[in-house]
Order: C-alpha cells, then structure tokens, then sequence
C-alpha cells in the first residue's frame, strides 16, 4: 500500500458522477502479469466509501426509475457507439492489464459490447403483459427496477463480464454499485470516461475499488437491493448465503470443471483445433474452457491416436506472447503456483505429462511474467486432483474411457454444472448426449458452448457453478433486475344505453354467461 509514483496509473473511485480518493487513502498496486511489474495502483475501499456510493446511487434512484425504458436505452445506445470507437484502447488496457492476446482482448470487448446491444432492445423485450380474465376483471403485469444493485466482478475479462450485468440493471431502471477486480481496474476506469460521454446521469453509475472488507460492505448493505458475483466456487457460495441470510436476491457464479466427449465418427482436424483453443485460450482463464477430454473407444485406435497427436501437435506450436494466435500470461505467480502443484500433483500420481507448459519458464528465464505453457497430461485414474477440481490454467486432462455411458458417469459425477460438449458427425450421436450430460450450457462440435443473447448464461442450480437466483445475462437477467409487479382491475359496467344494447343483443361472458371464478365484490 502507500502512494504510486506520479508516472503510474491511480485509479480511484467514481461516486456520484467524481473521481473520488478512498476515505484510507490506501491502495494496492496494479502489476501486468506479463512482466510482473507495476503499472499503477487502485483505490482501496472501506465501509465509508461504500456507504457514499449507495447514497449516490439511491438519490440518482426516483429520477432514473421514472424515466420510459426506451428513454434510458437511447443513453445505452449512445454508450455502445463509443465502445465501438475506443475499443482499441479498451483492448490495449485488457491486454496491460490481464494479459489476454490482442485478438481476445478485442473480443472481450465486441462480447461485452453485444449485451448492451440487447439491452437496447429492452423496450421491446420487457413489455407487460395485459389481458381481460373475466366479465369486468382485467388482469397486467409491469416491471420495476429493484433500487441500488451491486455488481461485482473477477479478473478474467475486465469488460466482458461487468457487463454481463451493467446494461441490463440499467436500462430496466436501477442504479449501479460496481465493485472491479483488484487486479484489473484500468479497463473500467476508461469506461466510466465513455459512461460519462454518453450523457449518464450523476449517481447512476457508481464505481468502488478494493478487497474483502468493500465487498461485504456491499453485500451487507440495507439499501442495496441485489448482488449479482462472478468468482470461485468457494467465495460464490459465502456471497449467496450471506445475501439470502439478509433475503436479499443474489446470483453467484462459480467455478467449473468442463469436460470435451470426443466419438470415434469426430473429425480430428476440427476437434483438436476446437479443443486446443477452448483450454488454452485466454490462458485457460475462463469458466468455459475446457478442463478434461475424454477419448471413447479403444485408446490405441487409430482415430483416438490420432486426435490426441493432433491435439498435442496444435497446442506444442503455441507461442508465449500477447500478439495475435499467442498465449498470454495467467494473472500472477499465485495462480502460476496453483497450476504448477496440479501438474507436479499429477506426476506424482502416475500420470504422464504429454506436453509439458513448464518448459516456457526455462525457455523466458529471463522474463519475470507468469507464463506457463498448454500443458497436455494423459491419467490413468479417473480419481486424480487434476481430473476433479478446478485448475484454472492452460493444462488439459485427457482419459481414454470404454463406452458413452463411462463418458457420462465421469461428467455427471463432477461437482459443478457449468458446461459441456461432444464432437461426433452423428446427429442421434449428440442428441443422446445432450439428453443425458449433467450441465446447462452444452456444446456440439464447440468446446466453449457460450449463449449468447438473446440466451442467458447461468451454470447448473445444484452445483457448484452457481448458487443464488437466475442467471446473469438475456431474459434471466430482466427478471434479476426487476419485481414483476401484478395489476388486478374491476371497473362496474356502464349504464349508457350502448352497452346495455350492446349486452341484450347477445354479448357472451365467460362460461356461458356466469364467470363462477369471480369472487371479486361477492362472499
């Protein structure tokens, strides 16, 4: 902690439409995991300045809420033009700041940027509903925002994933507390700028940095109404048990442990390249990669023999690097630690190491980055660490099963619920799988089954990939961010000589004439 050089990045908070100090004046410093030096330093935020930006937020709440949706989308609709014309420079602080190659990093945008296109189209999607029930009797339903919501969010895409969240709160008429990743709080710092030039009212948006201690301020928080969390496993489970232990809405998304289904009729070339990119992508950083690769049928086949080669030569050629077709760092040597003792884990275990990411550390001695290479490892035991928990790293565990149904028992007996997927040229061959595999977000041919909208995404209820309620993104998000509010409306019948006419010339009522259902104004 303790005060940047003036040539370094300080990002602070913003409350009510300012650059606002922490009330400590502490903060943590930023590094850029590909050289491990520091690149700034960000804010570290107590209860004080929690307490500040909700305040913010619910005075900013009356006027924003009364606004029409199709008022509050047009501010969206003006923000999703200037991510477009800065997305270059939002993908140059992802790449600073994460890691992420160029090409990731600008599609961590263009992702990010596609979810406020749909909350754009919020005016035609969130529409109540209407309908006469009974003779007098009309039902409808609307949607109110919920107040101040909270959104807090991980490292591994600095833009795609808070806005998963912001655009969607917004438009639907709440106010927004967000709460960054420690690590990578540049790229929001520059999209607060754009916020801004879209015109965003003061309060509306507001934005805490900091650790432990500000995210339970938030959560803890009476006047803030929902927490939406992207993170591990662990942490999502104490958000939505200290939310629900207040009755308040939380969704809390987890971990993964993904795993690829590849039948002897897959096509070698697709797959492997598929598989490679879906576990060493982004580093492996991401709840949709892919984990395990499960081969079925005979491991000397020659179609099994061939797509694991494959797969080892496509992943070999990848080089250390945030250019375009390179593989970036992991976020810190914590997390290069952790994926390290897997691997060594694995060793120890019997498993051979097929290719091996830890020969980049030899080869960058002199780089201080956290690079750690695709590493491929072949086990013989379905039971090995590697083959159960979460690694969160470039490293794929491969098993040769017998059948379909040993395929399936292996994924259905993991503990999270987040995705999975299954190469084959058949289409009863996916359908069977697809009907029996045990997670919400399920691939044919694609290793990373991501929905995108107007689908939302959300792993398994039940599982270690998600606690709380709905999910995060498309219609499970409107229905997050708002209370469906329900109108019932009896209005007695005209007298004017009309409708009387109208009434004698035969006009039928439900059930024939008597609506017994209607207990309304009768005992």
């Amino acid at each position: 902690m303790g005060e940047a050089p003036p040539t370094e990045t300080t990002v602070n908070n913003y409350i009510a439409g300012e650059i606002c100090p922490p009330a400590s004046k502490d903060y943590l410093p930023i590094i850029n995991p590909s050289t491990s030096l520091q690149i700034g330093q960000v804010a570290l935020s107590s209860p004080q300045d929690v307490n500040t930006a909700v305040s913010a937020a619910q005075t900013a709440f009356p006027s924003w809420s009364s606004l029409t949706v199709k008022a509050r989308a047009a501010y969206m609709l003006k923000f999703h033009a200037l991510v477009r014309e800065n997305a270059h420079e939002l993908a140059q602080l992802i790449v600073l700041e994460n890691g992420k190659n160029i090409t990731e990093a600008l599609a961590d945008v263009a992702k990010g940027n596609e979810t406020v296109e749909y909350a754009c189209s919020l005016p035609q999607l969130m529409q109540g509903k209407i309908d006469r029930v009974s003779g007098q009797v009309t039902c409808q339903d609307r949607r109110d925002a919920l107040g101040v919501v909270a959104s807090i969010v991980p490292f591994n895409f600095p833009f795609m994933v808070p806005f998963w969240t912001l655009p969607i709160a917004l438009v639907t008429g709440n106010c927004i507390v967000l709460k960054p990743s420690e690590k990578v709080p540049l790229t929001m710092y520059k999209v607060i700028e754009l916020f801004e030039k879209a015109g965003f009212p003061k309060g509306v948006i507001n934005m805490v940095n900091g650790t432990k201690d500000c995210v339970q301020a938030l959560i803890d928080h009476p006047n803030v109404k929902a927490v939406t969390f992207v993170g591990s496993s662990p942490v999502a489970k104490i958000v939505s048990d200290r939310c629900h232990s207040l009755n308040k809405r939380c969704t809390a998304l987890g971990g993964a442990k993904n795993h690829l289904i590849a039948l002897p009729d897959c096509d070698v070339e697709g797959t492997a390249q598929d598989v490679v990119v879906s576990y060493a992508g982004c580093a492996g950083q991401r709840c949709m990669a892919a984990s395990v690769l499960l081969i079925v049928g005979d491991k000397e086949g020659a179609v099994q023999k061939a797509l694991l080669d494959k797969v080892i030569e496509k992943a070999a050629s990848i080089k250390a690097g945030t250019a375009a077709g390179q593989m970036g760092p992991v976020i810190d040597s914590q997390s290069m630690t952790k994926i390290l003792s897997y691997i060594e884990q694995s060793e120890k275990d019997g498993a051979k190491i097929l290719l091996d990411g830890r020969v980049w550390m030899k080869e960058m001695e002199g780089n201080k980055g956290s690079f750690i290479g695709p590493t491929v490892i072949l086990h013989s035991n379905k039971t090995d660490k590697a083959m159960c928990e979460e690694i969160f790293g470039p490293v794929l565990s491969v098993y040769n099963v017998a059948t379909w149904q040993e395929a399936i028992e292996i994924e259905n007996s993991n503990p999270f619920g987040n995705a999975a997927a299954v190469y084959t040229s058949n289409g009863g061959h996916a359908e069977w799988f697809m009907t029996r595999v045990r997670a919400s977000m399920l691939g044919v041919n694609i290793g990373i089954p991501v929905p995108r909208e107007p689908f939302s995404f959300g792993g398994l209820y039940g599982t270690r990939s998600k606690y709380g309620d709905m999910d995060i993104t498309g219609d499970g998000a409107i229905e997050f961010f708002t209370n469906r509010i329900k109108i019932t409306s009896k209005w007695p019948k005209p007298t004017v000589p009309e409708y009387v006419m109208g009434v004698q010339e035969g006009a039928v009522m439900m059930n024939g004439g008597t609506d017994h259902a209607n207990f309304a104004g009768r005992m």
